[in-house]
């Protein structure tokens, strides 16, 4: 499976009352894919996976392979802190007929470089699904050294790694490290990472600003792939005000505050996150409007 291009990593929307809002889900996954998106991630950070029940789970899933009706790849966030039941979430996304699994680094419990590559080796070989590694030590607490991400690269079954280390020397690292005519992908994990990203070799992005603007988040890397640089260094700098405004708090709390003025769905988040502050409503509303969004 070769991935390129932009991919959202879908916002969950909930209703008021806390329950799963399955029509907004269909309409934001149904606006991606009109606007050209190239991949969908259900249930990753950005879903609030964590707060779905195994019912809620399944369906997000569920609605997500069925909308992209082979047109796209939809990878499915499957990753825990236990080897366990990662396989058995990765074998559930596999039944419910994802293409891949997106699969964090184990949390909280610090796994050193070789119980990670264990790890990966176990879901990879036991899902059944090829593995995207997914490296955000700003969520797990740790870091995916590129020595391991290229161990890896070798793995049957591993295809790529989501990469939101947030440095530029590391990506590098990796890309250098892989063999030649290796099909292994590196895709950003940070939408303000992007244009350097793939200025130096990366072949696409996992989004949270696509959930909001998914065809001018498209447009940055499509723009980059056609080899019009210049026009994706200026479609990035017009966007970056929306990059840098969905993480002044915890994601996807901005995202959904976003959504929520532009009507799609609720504000709604679970707990333990809750409703925004308001300077990061007015925020957004500056934001959105400056892209001419609202």
């Amino acid at each position: 499976m070769n991935l390129r291009g932009t991919f959202t990593a879908l916002v969950t929307p909930f209703r008021v009352d806390g329950s799963f809002d399955e029509p907004a889900f269909r309409s934001l996954v149904e606006a991606q894919l009109e606007a050209g998106i190239d991949g969908l991630v259900p249930c990753g950070t950005t879903g609030e996976t964590p707060t779905l029940n195994a019912e809620e789970y399944a369906r997000v899933i569920s609605i997500a392979v069925e909308l992209a009706g082979g047109q796209v790849p939809v990878i499915a966030g499957t990753g825990s802190n236990s080897t366990r039941k990662t396989i058995e979430a990765t074998r559930l996304a596999r039944e419910l007929g994802a293409d891949a699994a997106l699969v964090v680094t184990p949390y909280y419990n610090k796994p050193g470089p070789q119980m990670l590559r264990a790890h990966y080796e176990a879901v990879a070989a036991d899902g059944g699904l090829p593995v995207v590694l997914y490296n955000v030590p700003g969520r797990t607490g740790i870091n995916m050294a590129p020595e391991t991400t290229l161990a890896l690269a070798r793995v049957p079954n591993v295809i790529a790694i989501k990469e939101a280390c947030g440095d530029l020397g590391q990506v590098q690292a990796i890309l250098a490290g892989l063999p030649s005519g290796s099909p292994f992908q590196v895709l950003s994990g940070d939408d303000n990472m992007a244009l350097g990203m793939y200025a130096v070799g990366a072949r696409g992005l996992i989004s949270v600003a696509s959930n909001v603007a998914p065809r001018d988040v498209a447009s940055l890397w499509n723009r980059f792939a056609a080899g019009d640089i210049s026009a994706a260094a200026r479609e990035n700098l017009r966007l970056f005000p929306l990059f840098k405004a969905l993480f002044v708090e915890a994601n996807p709390v901005p995202c959904k505050v976003a959504l929520g003025l532009l009507g799609r769905m609720s504000d709604t988040v679970r707990m333990p996150l809750g409703p925004a502050q308001p300077a990061t409503v007015e925020l957004m509303k500056r934001v959105l409007t400056g892209l001419e969004l609202l």
